[in-house]
């Protein structure tokens, strides 16, 4: 199945849906990846605080496929902010998964509160330099997080993945993306609970183009312009969520989703001015 790509603001390319890892741990976890590899993902997101980095690198190998067909993005946790725990963090995680070099690495959350994102951003930007890793992003950055990295060090994040689903559409912080060209992710992009997937608003349109309602709420991000990483460990769900290429869906019904939109909505209030990131 051929996945389209993505163009980041460095050249670089990014494919248009790819797997999270958030939760998928040990044997049966080198397992799911590895199932996902053979059905066409290559974009694989993980992060130190998942605890899932060193099965994605052994399905990776496990694979036979070229590491440079694969576009492995993964995560600094908020412990490690200072200068040189960031770069250690890096290579760290680079031994933790058997890779020379990383395609994506993100600062995981800001956390305002203790303001060392910058210290941490400034280091990516050696490690990039170093080869250690090819694009640079961040991940449940505001606005004013990204102008401070962008005044401060001139180098703009490639990538800023954030919480994007039915119930927190997230159209300003689309638009503030866009505005300084950074490619959106969206984590956690079905919601959890799966309550959104029993809307009446995705049900009818699921009837309507015989997709399921993953696979509507998918393809309503791709068509916003996001880029979906949504976690899955079985492998109907896993072949479904690549299947929503072949279809489009009418401006006003990308709005009847946006309209499922909630003051409320955020997944455990998780507000990236306030949220202290589990260590």
């Amino acid at each position: 199945m051929s996945i389209p790509n993505v163009e980041l603001n460095d050249g670089h390319f990014l494919p248009a849906i790819g797997l999270g890892t958030y939760q998928i741990r040990g044997g049966q976890g080198i397992d799911q990846v590895l199932s996902a590899i053979q059905d066409g993902y290559r974009l694989l997101d993980t992060s130190t605080n998942y605890n899932s980095e060193g099965i994605v690198g052994e399905a990776i190998r496990r694979s036979g496929i070229p590491r440079a067909n694969f576009f492995v993005t993964t995560k600094l946790p908020g412990r490690y902010h200072h200068f040189d725990d960031t770069l250690m963090s890096i290579q760290e995680s680079l031994c933790r998964m058997g890779l020379n070099y990383f395609d994506l690495y993100l600062i995981h959350w800001p956390l305002p509160k203790r303001g060392l994102y910058l210290e941490a951003w400034k280091a990516m930007i050696i490690a990039q330099k170093m080869g250690l890793i090819r694009s640079i992003g961040v991940s449940n950055f505001e606005p004013e997080h990204l102008d401070r990295l962008i005044t401060e060090t001139g180098v703009t994040p490639a990538v800023n993945q954030i919480e994007i689903h039915p119930y927190w559409v997230q159209e300003k912080m689309l638009l503030e993306n866009k505005k300084r060209n950074i490619v959106t992710e969206a984590w956690s992009p079905l919601g959890r609970g799966n309550q959104s997937l029993k809307e009446k608003v995705i049900i009818d349109l699921a009837n309507k183009y015989k997709k399921s309602p993953a696979q509507i709420i998918l393809r309503w991000h791709q068509l916003r312009g996001i880029v979906p990483i949504p976690k899955s460990s079985s492998l109907v769900h896993q072949r479904q969520n690549l299947d929503t290429f072949d279809f489009k869906l009418t401006t006003s019904e990308i709005k009847s989703i946006n309209a499922l939109n909630k003051p409320t909505g955020r997944i455990n209030n998780q507000d990236p001015n306030e949220y202290e990131e589990f260590d």
